[in-house]
C-alpha cells in the first residue's frame, strides 16, 4: 500500500479498527509500508485524543460507555491561528512554546518542520511533540511544578532558558491590555519574561475577544512584543493602535 502522510494514515487506522474492532502494530507496519516506531506514535496519538485504547503489541476500539469522554478538540479560532502562527516558523528554527491552550494548537501544525529544536515549560506540549512523526529535538525547563499553570516555573526554570538562545518564542495571553500588554490571571511571570528575553521574535497568539479583558497581571509590555497572531473578532481600532507602535498584526480568517 502506498505511504500517506500522518492525518491520513490516522484516519485509515481509525477506519480499520473499526471495521475489526482491534488492530495490531505489526500489520499495521505492513499495510502502510512504516516502521513500528511510526505506528507506535500514531497509536499513542490517537489513544491521547481518545479514539481507541492501546493493548499490548496493538489497539482496541473504546467501549461504548467511554465514548462520553473523548477530550475536545481545540476552538475553530485557536486552529486558524495556529496555522498562520506555524507559517513563521523555519525550518531548523529554535523555538520556544509556552504553556497553553492555544500554543498547545500549535504542535500538529510542525509535522512537516524538518529540523526543529523546541523548548517547552508544559509536559502536555513535550508529550503532544513526542507524538508528531517527525519529533523534533525536545528540551525541557525543568524547574518547579504549578498546578495552576500545569507548567514548571522559578528560578531553576530561568536558569536553565538563559543557557540558551532561541529565534522565535509561542506565547499566550489570558487578555490583550492595549495600553499596557498581555495580561494573565498567574502571578508567576518571570519565566514569561525570561522566556521574551532570550528569543529575537515573541509571538503572541491570542484569540480577538481576549481585548479589553479586566486582567490585573502584566505579563509582556508591548514594547517586548513583535507580532501578534489572532482573528477577524480583533477589532481595525486595536489593530491599526498596535502596528502604530510597530508591532506586526496578523488577523485570520475563521471558518466555523
Amino acid at each position: 500500500m502506498a505511504k500517506r502522510n500522518t492525518p491520513q494514515r490516522r484516519h485509515d487506522i481509525l477506519a480499520r479498527l473499526n471495521e475489526q474492532g482491534e488492530v495490531t502494530v505489526d500489520e499495521l507496519t505492513k499495510l502502510f509500508a512504516t516502521s513500528e516506531v511510526t505506528i507506535r506514535k500514531d497509536l499513542a496519538a490517537l489513544e491521547k485524543n481518545g479514539l481507541l485504547l492501546r493493548r499490548y503489541g496493538g489497539a482496541v476500539s473504546i467501549p461504548h460507555e467511554l465514548l462520553s469522554d473523548l477530550a475536545q478538540a481545540p476552538s475553530p479560532y485557536k486552529q486558524a491561528i495556529a496555522r498562520a502562527a506555524s507559517s513563521r516558523i523555519r525550518e531548523h528554527a529554535r523555538v520556544i512554546i509556552d504553556s497553553g491552550s492555544t500554543t498547545a494548537a500549535l504542535i500538529p501544525e510542525l509535522e512537516n518542520k524538518a529540523g526543529l529544536v523546541v523548548m517547552t515549560n508544559s509536559l502536555h506540549i513535550a508529550n503532544a511533540l513526542r507524538e508528531l512523526e517527525h519529533e523534533p529535538v525536545l528540551l525541557m525547563t525543568g524547574g518547579t511544578w504549578d498546578p495552576h499553570s500545569e507548567s514548571f516555573q522559578g528560578q531553576v526554570a530561568e536558569q536553565v532558558l538563559r543557557s540558551y538562545d532561541f529565534d522565535q518564542l509561542f506565547i499566550g495571553a489570558d487578555g490583550l491590555d492595549l495600553e499596557r500588554g498581555t495580561t494573565t490571571f498567574n502571578e508567576l511571570l518571570g519565566l514569561s519574561r525570561v522566556m521574551a528575553e532570550v528569543a529575537r521574535e515573541v509571538i503572541v497568539m491570542a484569540e480577538g475577544d481576549k481585548v479589553g479583558r479586566r486582567i490585573p497581571n502584566l505579563e509582556l509590555p508591548w514594547s517586548n512584543i513583535h507580532t501578534l497572531v489572532t482573528d477577524g473578532r480583533f477589532p481595525d481600532e486595536a489593530r491599526h493602535q498596535l502596528e502604530q507602535r510597530g508591532i506586526t498584526v496578523i488577523c485570520v480568517a475563521v471558518d466555523k
